[in-house]
């Protein structure tokens, strides 16, 4: 399937997109009736816990796919470290090579460098990049993707313009686990527990219990009752998640949504029972697609689940579908270089501020001690701030009152614009009123940079200097060249809810407390507890780490003067602290 928007789509029936976390997952999904497979190797896939393919797997894989007509989507969706980058432009080559028909992708700088030397690699953008309007399908475009994974958290409407707008193909999930937090915007499993989601190790703690209850944890998406819906709207792929699921899950739904696409129908009440009896948490929910973002979205797993899963287990009976065979295609060896050498910054602009820090609201802004530069919220700008921070959620039916806004904020004086997502960098270095005022772009720590290259590519796009992930360690900041800022104070924003949570802070059974926060695109969920570097700038200038960041949440003013000014003077913290 080649890349082309949703007009041309519109009343065909969409790939149906299967998991597969095995050989016999796989094997599933292909006498279902699959038109395509995504799986992952041993290394650089955000399900990394599932048993996965090692290469030769992968191979033999590949070729079973294409023998029964369907593509073979291959995994390299993780963020990566700058010494990963290398290794997997080489794994890369070698799925190209291996006939991989497309790999699905989160990385921004390792996207460039497939691109550069691999051009005729299909690239499709990982939901873990946080694309959700056609302003990130433009923008990808431009990279070099041809279909643009979205946010599971768009309404039927949000996600109707969106196919009929967007230059790639959309592909869309419509069965599986949901997170709770935007897609690409989770810290929390890494900043608690030092298993990164956006390095494929998540640990759930969005299914853990807190004040008593489960706030976070949602049922599973089923779409199957608006499948005619989805076929009118031009989505080119309808994606069922599972990885980590076992065959015989993977066979029944697939099964169940083929024959609906086949039908073009809804699902009725016998096919959602069998659904739910395959895996559900108390049932499935549609709350983001039907505009009902409530508590009914939330479920857990009970014993009844359960049994019911074990009954559907036995019950289940497989029958394959026949399908023409994909025509293999002749490849050539990519010449790939035998290092990345680091982009030189002889001359970084000039703008390039080297302490800044964000605050909630401009209340909090302190005169002591105040940062070089101050940042607040676009809708909670006055004119007292600096510069402000995008929505990092900016649907398509929203954007042109965000550039209204932020038209007002340069006109009223403020220098700076923080950028929260790569779709805002498609309009945001062309707007007249960027370039009359000379505005200086900022990227935010939700850029997800965790590499050189990924830091290069922003700053091709007009980012002066980016915020680096506040995953990274010491040493792997280290090996990041170019112009990024290290947060060294604040609350880590933890997750981004576009469910409301309903309370303002989440105990969980640990009696530990992290505070809820609401912001215009959902509730904030930040860290417990706070990242203090002021008595460790020594270890920083000894990492080459120059360019700092501040976060405040809820410190008053007062607190806020305290801390820089603690800062300024290399004071211990009194309080219990993160270190980076």
């Amino acid at each position: 399937m080649t890349a082309q928007s949703g007009k041309n789509l519109k009343n065909r029936a969409p790939e149906l997109l299967s998991p597969a976390g095995s050989h016999k997952a796989l094997a599933a999904a292909l006498d279902a009736g699959a038109d395509a497979v995504y799986f992952g190797g041993s290394a650089f896939n955000a399900r990394i816990n599932a048993a996965n393919f090692d290469e030769g797997a992968i191979v033999a894989a590949i070729a079973e796919c294409h023998a029964n007509g369907a593509r073979a989507y291959i995994t390299v969706n993780t963020q990566l470290y700058d010494r990963e980058v290398l290794p997997a432009l080489k794994y890369a080559a070698f799925l190209y090579e291996s006939g991989a028909d497309a790999l699905i992708v989160a990385d921004l700088g390792f996207s460039a460098l497939v691109k550069k030397h691999i051009p005729d690699f299909e690239l499709h953008a990982s939901t873990q990049m946080t694309a959700h309007s056609a302003s990130a399908a433009r923008l990808l475009k431009e990279i070099g993707f041809s279909r643009m994974v979205c946010a599971r958290e768009l309404s039927e409407t949000q996600l109707r313009r969106l196919c009929a707008e967007s230059p790639l193909e959309i592909e869309m999930f419509v069965h599986g686990a949901y997170c709770v937090s935007v897609s690409g915007q989770c810290e929390f499993s890494a900043m608690i527990g030092k298993r990164s989601g956006n390095r494929g190790l998540c640990a759930q703690p969005c299914r853990m219990a807190y004040n008593g209850r489960y706030p976070l944890s949602l049922k599973d998406l089923c779409l199957a009752p608006h499948i005619t819906k989805l076929i009118g709207m031009g989505a080119a792929s309808l994606k069922i998640e599972g990885r980590m699921k076992p065959p015989g899950y993977v066979y029944g739904v697939t099964s169940i949504y083929r024959r609906l696409l086949d039908e073009r129908r809804d699902a009725n009440d016998e096919e959602m029972t069998q659904l739910a009896a395959l895996f559900s948490r108390g049932g499935f929910t549609d709350g983001y697609f039907a505009g009902k973002v409530n508590r009914s979205m939330l479920g857990i797993r009970s014993e009844a689940d359960k049994e019911n899963s074990r009954e559907a287990k036995e019950a289940l009976k497989r029958v394959s579908v026949s399908r023409e065979p994909l025509k293999a295609e002749k490849r050539s060896t990519p010449v790939l270089p035998d290092s990345i050498i680091p982009r030189e910054y002889p001359a970084l602009r000039n703008e390039t501020p080297k302490i800044t820090a964000e605050f909630l609201s401009e209340d909090q802004i302190p005169q002591k001690y105040r940062p070089e530069v101050c940042l607040v919220p676009l809708e909670r700008y006055e004119g007292g701030a600096d510069g402000v921070i995008l929505p990092p959620i900016i649907p398509d039916n929203d954007l042109d009152s965000v550039r209204s806004a932020l038209e007002s904020a340069a006109a009223r004086g403020a220098k700076y614009v923080s950028v929260t997502n790569i779709g805002q960098l498609d309009w945001l270095p062309d707007e007249p009123h960027i370039k009359k005022n000379r505005v200086t772009l900022l990227g935010s720590f939700r850029l997800n940079v965790f590499n050189s290259e990924t830091l290069a590519r922003l700053y091709d796009m007009g980012i002066s200097c980016c915020e680096l992930s506040p995953e990274l360690t010491l040493p792997q900041l280290r090996d990041i060249k170019g112009p990024g800022r290290v947060i060294v104070y604040g609350r880590v924003p933890l997750m981004l809810c576009a469910k409301k949570i309903g309370a303002k802070e989440l105990k969980d059974r640990k009696n530990v407390v992290f505070p809820v926060i609401e912001s215009s695109c959902g509730d904030i969920v930040y860290n417990s507890v706070v990242t203090y570097m002021g008595d460790r700038r020594a270890e920083l200038r000894k990492y080459g780490l120059s360019r700092f960041h501040f976060i405040f949440s809820d410190e008053n003013r007062a607190e806020a003067e305290a801390i820089l000014e603690a800062y300024r003077s290399g004071l211990s913290a009194n309080f219990p602290i993160r270190r980076i």
